[in-house]
């Protein structure tokens, strides 16, 4: 390399080009700007839907109607608030995230932010760094992985004078290079929402959501305007009653809350998770990683640390090594062009080596194992020894290098043979080895507690990674392959039924062995910190990187851990599970809610009779059975794995309540109907009725109660009955008359008694449906 020749960009030139917007800033921000936080939460769907309601209302002159208001309003500015907060958290972490590169500017070197580069900016790029815009090689020589522009794991030799795509990654050496396209106009813009594909899926909970909110968006309409019709025209009701019933039976179809709920819950802990050098690129990875069934992770970066350490060097058979060896193997040292963290260990080990002269150096390959260096007098290769040592020699050196690698300890080997001869000799070997990450066990512990089943993937020896992994705890990692050995689909598909460790995996085995995993019907999480571990990544369900990792792996993972502390995954499973988990519960009562109201929607609609509940009554059954509890329950810690369907959990505990609650309501205004009882009786009584079934459902869903449980449902059935109690007049509820009060009565213990059986007829069948799949996964076995 020869940028000490070149001076770079002047102080003035990069004035203009900032001046020009010729500036490596993406127009695309990655989160939401302020201002797109307040109009998303203020312009939606079911707002507009709110605003016309009660625009009706005021209208009809109903204004006591317009409870329902505060409700929404309380909601939208929480909503606005709870997000702002932590997109401020989550920026700053974001700036502290960015890569840095070293920029030539008059004459000297100095390390920016990529957002701060500017077009024929010279920038040194080495092993692990994504190439942050599109740029012409100058001095030096890479290989460039350009996975996630082709799809392909292929390492591609990068020549003085060759194109760099921004986007792509440097494997390994070093180059001068200068910026040709910047910010919008290089190929990254179009990588950050297609090609990069930091995985932002939808998961299984918010697409459960959004069909809800989907069906209710479209089935309100038509049914308000047939209610009001209906109540207008066939009964013959007033204008302002016909609005009244019609908006009650809108709004408790409405679930306004839920999709606010889920957003902070995850915004919340994602900016809980930040305070702890946590950064989320996608929220919804917190449930993903509740979820996991299994967690990939490398040898390298996860169970050790991102610092190796030479133990020392030896000749062949494990004799001393000679001079002439030692010569060759610090000379060899010296002259590579690899900076990896290996390299970086052996040249503090090898600091006064003097290079080879008239080298020709070709940087380590990941998918070879090795890297070259060749003179005229001889050929030098360095890499792992069953990739380098014949037959022969890897007989002679067997039982020295399994006794090393038995220790944990990482073996390379140097080789040599003369120019024009294929025959390469053993010259000297290194052994290495990387410390323990701190808590490492207790975290691996966590994950046997919690059900999670770790595979280890590495490059490395699979024996020496089978040692360490024992040695930290990893259930089965005995286990060992030696993935060089594995030619096939269907061998991936055997080996990961039957191994835990995974060694000497190539690049484009990680992605397949991610594939097989999840072929088995299991949720895949992975961690990574190199270029060949990004189309791995993406095939995950989850994918992790530490901050001390390279750009590549941080730019691809949906989880950077910071500060690298491995432990803070039991953190974020924890978070992930506490939102699920509560978020499960909260949407079970707001369901109920929503499909009590659309079948007594329908009832009214189909047998011709008025909507018996008012917007006021709804209001106050929505606040004390729903939003109250859903927000207390909210700080519960509640690491449970949840292992059923979101949606079918929820319409588990919902529908029988609200099938209860509705034949109730349209018994009560049958009976009603026929015994002449007030309606006014009808619409109170019915409230009374619609809250006990719903305390009956959140009673459920935090079986078996504990203090705070039990707190949590004592306040939130006292808050209803004070707030009907001193607020009965804003909420329109009457002093039951002697027969209403015995009618009530009656379909209350009716109601409590068919909730009570039919809940026991769900949990009976549901016991069956779990047997029969335990029997059948069984005889598979």
């Amino acid at each position: 390399m020869q940028e000490n020749r070149r001076e770079g960009l002047t102080s003035a030139q990069v004035a203009e080009r900032v001046r020009q917007g010729k500036v490596n800033i993406l127009t695309r921000e990655a989160s939401k700007s302020a201002k797109e936080i307040v109009k998303d939460n203020i312009f939606t769907y079911f707002n507009l839907i709110f605003l016309i309601l009660a625009v009706l209302v005021v209208i009809g002159g109903s204004l006591r109607s317009l409870t329902f208001l505060p409700v929404i309003i309380a909601n939208t500015v929480i909503g606005i608030v709870q997000q702002l907060h932590a997109k401020r958290i989550l920026d700053r972490l974001a700036v502290l995230a960015e890569s840095n590169y070293e920029v030539i500017r008059d004459g000297q070197r100095r390390k920016i932010p990529m957002s701060e580069l500017v077009s024929d900016d010279l920038i040194v790029l080495e092993a692990g760094m994504q190439i942050p815009a599109d740029a012409v090689l100058l001095d030096g020589r890479l290989m460039a992985n350009e996975s996630l522009l082709t799809g392909e794991s292929d390492e591609i030799e990068k020549l003085s004078g060759s194109e760099l795509k921004s986007g792509s990654f440097v494997v390994s050496g070093q180059c001068l290079a200068r910026l040709t396209q910047v910010g919008d106009e290089s190929y990254i813009s179009r990588l950050t929402a297609e090609a990069k594909e930091i995985k932002e899926k939808q998961s299984e909970m918010v697409n459960s959501i959004e069909w809800v909110v989907k069906i209710a968006g479209i089935a309100i309409i038509p049914i308000g305007i047939t209610l009001f019709l209906e109540s207008f025209i066939l009964n013959e009701k007033g204008f302002s009653e016909s609005i009244t019933s019609m908006v009650a039976a809108v709004i408790g179809m409405i679930p306004e809350g839920l999709y606010l709920l889920v957003t902070i819950a995850l915004a919340m802990s994602a900016a809980r998770l930040a305070g702890k050098k946590v950064l989320l690129h996608d929220m919804h990875s917190t449930e993903t990683l509740a979820r996991v069934d299994v967690l990939c992770v490398d040898k390298t970066g996860t169970i050790t640390d991102n610092e190796m350490h030479v133990i020392d060097a030896f000749g062949p058979q494990g004799k001393q090594l000679t001079a002439e060896a030692e010569q060759s193997l610090s000379a060899y040292i010296a002259t590579s062009t690899d900076n990896n963290i290996t390299m970086q260990a052996l040249r503090t080990y090898y600091e006064h080596a003097v290079p080879m002269p008239e080298a020709r150096v070709t940087p380590f390959s990941s998918k070879n194992k090795f890297s070259c260096i060749d003179t005229p007098q001889a050929a030098f290769r360095f890499g792992a020894p069953e990739f380098l040592l014949s037959e022969q020699a890897m007989e002679e050196n067997r039982k020295t290098l399994e006794e090393r690698t038995k220790q944990g300890q990482r073996v390379l080997a140097l080789v040599r043979a003369q120019q024009g001869s294929d025959s390469f000799q053993p010259l000297a070997f290194v052994a290495l080895e990387n410390g323990l990450r701190p808590n490492v066990e207790d975290t691996f512990a966590y994950f046997r507690e919690q059900e999670v089943q770790v595979r280890v993937i590495s490059g490395d020896n699979p024996q020496t990674v089978s040692s360490i992994a024992q040695g930290v705890g990893i259930p089965d990692a005995d286990r060992y392959v030696d993935a060089s050995r594995l030619n096939s689909a269907e061998d991936i598909r055997d080996a990961v039924e039957k191994y835990r460790v995974f060694g000497r995996v190539k690049p484009e085995q990680k992605k397949a062995i991610i594939m097989a995993i999840k072929e088995t019907g299991k949720k895949v999480a992975m961690t990574g910190d190199g270029v060949n571990d990004i189309l791995a990544m993406k095939e995950a369900d989850c994918s992790i990187a530490m901050g001390s990792g390279s750009d590549a792996a941080r730019q691809a993972a949906q989880v950077v851990l910071l500060d690298d502390d491995f432990s803070h995954m039991r953190e974020i499973i924890s978070e992930g599970r506490r939102d699920i988990n509560n978020i499960t519960r909260s949407a079970t009562l707001f369901l109920y809610k929503n499909m009590f109201s659309a079948m007594l929607a329908l009832c009214s609609i189909i047998l011709v009779f008025a909507y018996p509940l008012e917007p006021a009554q709804i209001s106050l059954v929505s606040a004390f059975n729903i939003g109250l509890p859903a927000f207390l329950l909210a700080f519960e810690p509640n690491t449970k794995k949840q292992h059923a369907h979101f949606f079918r959990s929820t319409m588990f505990h919902a529908f029988p309540a609200s099938l209860t609650s509705f034949i109730a309501i349209a018994g009560l205004v049958g009976f009603a109907d026929v015994f002449g009882i007030r309606s006014q009786d009808v619409a109170t009584a019915s409230t009374y009725l619609l809250s006990i079934a719903g305390f009956m459902v959140l009673y459920r869903i935090i079986h078996p109660l504990n203090i705070y449980r039990a707190i949590v449902l004592a306040v939130s059935i006292a808050g209803f009955i004070l707030g009907g109690y001193f607020f009965s007049g804003l909420f329109n509820l009457q002093k039951l008359s002697f027969p209403g009060l015995l009618l009530a009565g009656l379909f209350a213990i009716a109601q409590e008694s068919v909730v009570r059986n039919l809940y026991g007829l769900f949990d009976w069948v549901k016991g069956i449906v779990k047997k029969q799949k335990e029997q059948r996964a069984s005889k598979q076995v």
